[in-house]
């Protein structure tokens, strides 16, 4: 009886698990600086600048949405082309992929805990959002509404 008792609970605690994690997954986290609401929110971004490998790929006049992966990332391919698709059919985005698979301190200056994670930057290198997991088209678009003018 023990036995079953244990089994059943650790089957509850792995459904539960799961399904947290899922609906965190693609979530849109906007630092609580910019005050909007309807979203979870991050701690406000440093005033500092983002790292030296950030500010080299930040596209002028447009908002970056800097993706950053790691070699054996099966859910990264997923993300980038999400990603590409909606920086290809937007006019004012950009999407660049960060390898952070060798480059530890470069995740955790941006703290990052897993991967993909998309950092979407101003051109002045400012933290707009950040995604951890494989966004979703419609709510990526929602999201970056306010800062560039949306096409189909």
């Amino acid at each position: 009886m023990t036995g079953v008792l244990v089994l059943v609970g650790t089957l509850v605690l792995g459904v539960l698990t799961g399904t947290v994690l899922s609906l965190r997954n693609g979530r849109i986290r906007r630092p609580t600086m910019s005050g909007m609401s309807g979203m979870s929110a991050v701690s406000p971004s440093d005033p500092a600048p983002p790292p030296a490998p950030v500010v080299d790929v930040l596209t002028p006049g447009a908002v970056t949405l800097v993706q950053l992966s790691t070699t054996f990332c099966a859910p990264c391919r997923h993300a980038r082309a999400v990603l590409s698709r909606v920086a290809e059919s937007t006019d004012g985005i950009a999407h660049v992929d960060l390898d952070i698979t060798d480059r530890p301190g470069l995740a955790e200056a941006l703290r990052v805990l897993r991967t993909p994670t998309t950092i979407a930057f101003d051109d002045e290198g400012t933290e707009l959002l950040r995604i951890s997991g494989v966004p979703k088209i419609a709510t990526l678009r929602e999201a970056l509404a306010p800062h560039v003018r949306l096409t189909e």
